[in-house]
């Protein structure tokens, strides 16, 4: 047994190892696909902020005026609108030092993610990116310098002006006041027509006279600050209101539902894969038994093809040790009753009796182990077996002078008919044995039901002791 058990552990247990490893590599396999899909969804999301980030630099193209200004009512305004487009919940625009000039949606608090610093912060539902790049800024010619893009802020109720715009004189309209009557929707088309130039400028030309069209001077803007301002309000504005980078906030509820989606399909994956090499485990052990079990069996089938000869030639030994041991008993019954004979000698031939009848009896159930016989049923005939059974016992109830009573008719009933004479046999052997001179047997069937019949063998000895 120690022998197979260690034959059996040293072929399984590479296979073992090698149904492991290959189960481990799928599951390696499945965390890198894992993080693959996820690394391709947070892509996905970065360049949809990206065609965002694309969508509101032509809104803030379309918005602005001279060239570079903004108004802050009607920015908002379009923010508003593509904020409720999908996946975006807020936008932010921000000037050079990260302040916000314009927003649209939640608030975004940009100091306490420090996006400024990474360009992007992950939460769980929402995703943080800042673009810094100098949006909406006017695009000059060779030789000319780049126009910042300004929100203009919202105007002031009590003063009617906005921040770095002079008081406005009686009577007086700007072009801003006829652009912020226009609907939100439509967006300001910029003249981008000169300017007419005071009266006292020496190089203006006057196109009526023939001269053609103006000329800038060197290095000048091609659209100048409004004429409201000042240089230095004009620069302090810039510094304040202009834009140089945008700060969006889009949704990771998409990107999450991707993630969890993949990650349950990994997991199905690996436990298949785990399934799958357990049970492949247990057809290889069972493979590699079965050959040992079938060697075992045939070698349990030899050992018992061999007992069964041995019960065969020990069978018929006894059964050839029991036909002598018949003539020795029935040889010392007729010396036991012979009346000439000395008593001591009919004494001893009475004790070969009894020996040669407890020999008998252990014989015969060694033959009835060794070589169990088949029941055969069939319609036997209760009065005819036990008659040849009493024939057989007649010496020995004559000789204790026992009365025997038996029915004058019994049934027919069903059963093997040796093995039903060999119990009755016993029965009657036993109960002759029990009781003293001058007893009583009483052989009885009784009808248990219509199926059954009870037989009964009544003796008065003494019994079998309590004990």
């Amino acid at each position: 047994m120690l022998h197979f058990t260690a034959t059996m552990i040293r072929r399984t247990q590479p296979v073992y190892g090698l149904l492991l490893g290959i189960w481990c590599v799928i599951v390696v396999w499945q965390v890198v696909e894992h993080g693959r899909i996820k690394e391709a969804a947070r892509t996905a999301l970065i360049n949809r902020s990206r065609d965002i980030t694309t969508t509101l630099e032509a809104v803030i193209q379309s918005q602005r005026r001279f060239g570079g200004l903004l108004f802050q009512e009607r920015l908002e305004s379009a923010l508003k609108e593509l904020v409720k487009s999908g996946e975006l919940t807020s936008v932010a625009l921000l000037n050079a030092a990260g302040e916000i000039v314009a927003s649209a949606g939640t608030p975004i608090d940009i100091e306490t993610k420090g996006t400024m610093r990474t360009g992007e912060h992950w939460d769980y539902k929402s995703v943080t990116l800042v673009n810094l790049v100098d949006l909406g800024a006017s695009v000059a010619r060779e030789g000319e310098t780049n126009r910042p893009t300004i929100v203009l802020p919202r105007r002031d109720p009590a003063s009617g002006s906005r921040e770095g715009e002079r008081p406005r004189l009686i009577g007086e309209t700007r072009t801003n006041d006829v652009a912020a009557t226009n609907p939100p929707a439509v967006a300001p088309i910029a003249v981008a027509g000169p300017a007419s130039p005071p009266a006292n400028d020496p190089a203006a030309v006057n196109r009526n006279e023939g001269g053609g069209p103006r000329e800038r001077p060197p290095g000048r803007p091609r659209f100048g600050r409004p004429p409201w301002m000042s240089e230095e309000e004009y620069k302090s504005l810039a510094e304040k209101r202009g834009l140089h980078g945008l700060a969006i906030v889009m949704s990771t509820e998409a990107f999450l539902q991707t993630c969890a989606q993949d990650l349950w399909m990994r997991w199905i994956i690996g436990g298949f894969a785990g399934v799958s090499a357990v049970g492949l485990g247990f057809a290889w052990r069972n493979l590699v038994k079965s050959p040992e079990l079938q060697m075992r069996l045939l070698r349990a089938s030899e050992l018992n093809t061999h007992l069964k000869e041995m019960n065969l030639a020990a069978a018929g030994l006894a059964h050839e040790t029991r036909n002598p041991l018949n003539i020795i008993r029935g040889l010392a019954q007729m010396i036991s009753k012979q009346k000439e004979a000395p008593t001591e000698v009919r004494s001893r031939s009475r004790e070969i009796i009894d020996e040669t009848d407890r020999v008998t009896a252990q014989l015969n159930e060694f033959i009835n182990y060794s070589r169990p016989r088949e029941v055969r049923r069939s319609s036997v005939s209760l009065g005819l077996v036990v008659g040849e059974v009493v024939r057989a016992l007649n010496y020995d109830l004559e000789e204790k002078c026992i009365r025997l009573q038996m029915p004058e008719a019994l049934p027919v009933i069903e059963a093997d008919e040796q093995l039903l004479r060999q119990a009755i046999f016993n029965l009657l052997i036993n109960a002759v044995q029990a009781v003293e001179r001058g007893g009583g047997i009483e052989i009885a069937a009784l009808k248990h039901n219509s199926h059954e019949v009870v037989l009964e063998i009544r003796d008065d000895g003494p019994g079998v002791p309590a004990e």
